[in-house]
């Protein structure tokens, strides 16, 4: 159990001093050889002094925009700005005029005052600087290649003044839609959330995590980086580059390292689904790997059923999967189904009514779209499905907008007060406006078994829960929700209504209610994943 720290700059302390030598990260070059390795003790030291380099230049408090290729340097400049009271900025190193508009952006809104790198990439770096013909990317800013500090400046390294509270890092979101916005990460944020997939994926010092996801990346920093840094655990890192020009490598390193966990978005497992070859399969044992976690986009049952059945007698079991929901704004992970459970809940639900809002079971012959549970909030989250306008929960087998309140929601953009009010300032209606809420257990049997209990009577379900329509201000319904239970996420089922209890006649005949991502995404009308309002 990691002991409750304040922040991050205490967790790498405590694991330098409880196991200095243990191996903390690996990195695997193209060819899947180890490039390079650190110690909890030498990510320590390295840590140390970029941080005495930057607090000798007056740097806390100050953003550091880290431009780094793939690899360990990346991970000891991101301790290296926490354990100086420093913002780190990951980003992406431009390799081409069209990666730059991004960056640009990027620097213009975070206006950091350094930016941290490697010496390889200095001279490229600096023709961006200021008189370049093309681009002036990096204006007044402080170019450091951390790689050639001399590290005797550790010993000069003071504890930096920072608390839970403290902003750790600003994390941008894509900018695919819309200019990109820095999310403001606490490192009471980031304790949260990693305790919280702690607990999901049943983890300890004694897993293993592989990665090859971007460092700059929410679901890469925060999930193969400093995942293992909380358990005291092992990272084997990659290049997302060297997965994809060969998707073996990735399930290569999970069996030579006999990983417990890793994972990514949906593509990944369809790459290694069409393109790892019999020869290549046969190689492989994935018997170890515990927690396949599966997010970042939609994830499709397809997917889950053609790579369990190629790698099935490669030692992989469909237990092992773990679909997952998250968004920057709420740190990374939000929903997850609790370990033990089988394989994850698919249902097939009517094609035509989710274009209209409504998440029903597909008759026989009807044309369906099939969908896949992301299990239920953790830790203290609370999660409601809502409809934006009126703020008011939407019913059993609605569609809406996702709510996230918990210590996970981070605390607004970087400098925009406007999209800060209107993504982070949600609140629920009144209860008076609202009505009734009404929240019971569903059965495990699914669609059958609910329609067969159902006719024993509502009395025979116990653990009912009424919220009274008066006397409920928005924030006591919001805490009466957290109360009652994991809503719409598989085990429990909600509705609201001016009826009486007993007259909840869509309780009584529906079906088991389908899980978030389930709820949240028709073709046309839902919100994408990453777009979900956030209340804190």
């Amino acid at each position: 159990m990691t002991p409750a720290l304040p922040t991050f700059v205490e967790v790498l302390r405590a694991r330098a001093a409880e196991s200095p030598e243990a191996l903390a990260y690996t990195f695997l070059d193209a060819a899947g050889e180890e490039a390079a390795t650190l110690t909890f003790a030498d990510l320590d030291r390295r840590a140390r002094t970029i941080a005495a380099h930057l607090q000798a230049q007056g740097a806390a408090g100050e953003r550091a925009l880290l431009l780094y290729p793939p690899g360990l340097e990346f991970v000891a400049a991101f301790l290296g700005c926490l354990y100086s009271g420093v913002v780190a900025v990951p980003a992406y190193p431009p390799r081409s005029a069209r990666t730059l508009p991004r960056l640009k952006a990027v620097a213009a809104d975070a206006q950091p005052r350094f930016a941290l790198t490697e010496s390889t990439l200095l001279p490229r770096l600096r023709a961006m600087g200021p008189g370049a013909a093309a681009f002036d990317v990096f204006g007044a800013m402080t170019l450091v290649a951390t790689d050639v500090l001399d590290e005797a400046a550790a010993d000069a390294w003071r504890q930096p003044a920072v608390t839970a509270s403290s902003l750790a890092f600003l994390q941008y979101t894509s900018g695919s839609t819309a200019a990109p916005k820095g999310v403001m990460v606490s490192h009471r944020n980031l304790l949260h959330n990693e305790e919280m997939i702690r607990r999901a994926f049943g983890q300890s010092a004694r897993s293993v995590v592989v990665g090859w996801l971007p460092l700059y990346h929410d679901m890469g920093l925060i999930g193969c980086v400093l995942q293992p840094l909380y358990l005291g655990a092992r990272a084997v890192l990659m290049s997302p580059v060297a997965f994809l020009e060969r998707p073996a490598r990735w399930l290569q390193a999970i069996s030579r390292y006999r990983a417990t966990t890793s994972g990514g978005p949906n593509f990944a497992y369809e790459l290694c689904a069409s393109r790892i070859d019999d020869e290549e399969r046969s190689r492989l044992d994935l018997a170890s790997w515990e927690v396949a976690f599966n997010g970042a986009e939609p994830v499709r049952a397809e997917t889950l059923e053609r790579f369990a059945r190629r790698f099935g007698p490669a030692g992989f079991r469909a237990d092992a999967w773990y679909p997952c929901y998250g968004l920057a704004e709420a740190t990374l992970f939000v929903a997850g189904p609790p370990r033990g459970s089988t394989e994850p809940p698919i249902a097939s639900v009517a094609a035509a009514a989710l274009e209209q809002g409504r998440a029903v079971p597909a008759a026989a012959g009807e044309a369906a779209r099939t969908l896949v549970g992301c299990g239920t909030p953790w830790l203290g989250q609370e999660v409601a499905i809502v409809e934006p306008e009126s703020r008011r929960p939407k019913g059993a087998f609605e569609v809406g907008e996702i709510w996230v309140r918990g210590p996970s929601v981070a605390g607004g953009y970087w400098r925009r007060p406007e999209e800060t009010a209107r993504d982070f300032g949600g609140r629920l209606a009144p209860a008076a406006e609202t009505g009734r809420l009404a929240v019971l257990p569903c059965c495990d049997q699914g669609w059958q078994g609910w329609r067969k209990r159902r006719r024993q009577g509502l009395r025979e379900l116990t653990d009912v829960h009424e919220i009274p329509p008066s006397g409920q201000d928005s924030g006591s319904l919001a805490n009466a929700w957290g109360r009652m239970g994991r809503l719409l996420f598989g085990s429990v089922m909600v509705a609201a209504s001016h009826q009486p209890l007993q007259q909840f006649d869509v309780l009584r005949r529906t079906s088991e209610p389908l899980p978030v991502r389930a709820v949240l995404c028709p073709s046309r009308r839902g919100l994408r994943q990453g777009e979900c309002r956030v209340s804190r």
